[in-house]
């Protein structure tokens, strides 16, 4: 699948998939949020979600074997960071994406999408375009 949208790579096409799929969970979305503005351990990234370590772990597995991530341990700790410009990239489209696909701001009155995801865009969150993770 070609950039310039000529020649289909079924390669290509099956990567692309397995990132969009690696990011198709509120909680991993938001560690990619907040792993975009700084690295943190995971310890505190469980924090942020309101999440156990463990499943925190299982999230983050997720998004490093999609590329989405990078690690390095620092004596017992392990900190994660984004794995480049390139996710924040991808973050900012599923929110442009989102807008122009119709999504209401206010869908979850309206029952129209999930409130896990309405939730992911409060209004702060939709004036800055990005959701709220806080530090």
């Amino acid at each position: 699948m070609d950039t310039q949208g000529g020649v289909w790579d079924a390669g290509a096409a099956e990567q692309a998939v397995a990132v969009l799929k690696a990011v198709a969970d509120p909680s991993r979305y938001r560690l990619l949020w907040a792993l975009n503005e700084q690295e943190l351990p995971v310890s505190r990234l469980a924090e942020l979600i309101g999440a156990h370590v463990a499943a925190t772990s299982q999230h983050l597995a997720r998004l490093r074997a999609a590329g989405l991530v990078t690690s390095r341990r620092e004596g017992t700790r392990i900190y994660y960071r984004a794995a480049g410009r390139q996710v924040r990239a991808l973050l900012e489209s599923a929110v442009l994406a989102g807008d122009a696909a119709g999504v209401p701001e206010d869908a979850a009155e309206a029952d129209e999408v999930p409130a896990a995801v309405a939730q992911e865009r409060p209004a702060a969150a939709r004036a800055r375009r990005r959701p709220v993770v806080e530090h």
